[in-house]
């Protein structure tokens, strides 16, 4: 199964500090990069570890392309397909049903006021 580059994890050295990794964290999860931070500051000085953690995705992780997001809501729609894609596949469905619904009613509006187009739609049926 391939990751579609819209799922895969980035460093994002645009907003990052050092090597991007709490920055790409907070951009895959929508969490606010502060509080990345700080829980990595936290865990780092009761650990250790979480450091060589960082060293390491911080060279194997790739970089966030430039052009990634065309704009903020596309960002906050592939933070939510990477936070819960069953739930983002529910709100996608959610919205084409209203689109159908409201091309229907623009379907009904038009062939109702229009006995000329609604006669030749009975035609083709």
């Amino acid at each position: 199964m391939t990751t579609t580059p819209r799922t895969r994890f980035y460093r994002d050295k645009q907003n990052g500090k050092v090597l991007g990794v709490c920055a790409g964290l907070a951009d895959y999860t929508g969490v606010d990069v502060l509080w990345i931070r700080l829980g990595f500051i936290m865990f780092t000085l009761m650990m250790g570890w979480p450091l060589l953690a960082y060293f390491a995705m911080g060279f194997l992780a790739g970089k966030k392309p430039l052009d990634f997001y065309s704009d903020p809501q596309e960002q906050k729609f592939w933070q939510g397909v990477r936070q819960s894609p069953g739930r983002s596949a529910r709100e996608v469905r959610g919205r084409l049903r209203e689109i159908d619904r409201r091309l229907a009613d623009i379907e009904t509006f038009y062939v109702t006021s229009n006995p000329r187009l609604s006669a030749e739609i009975e035609r083709l049926r």
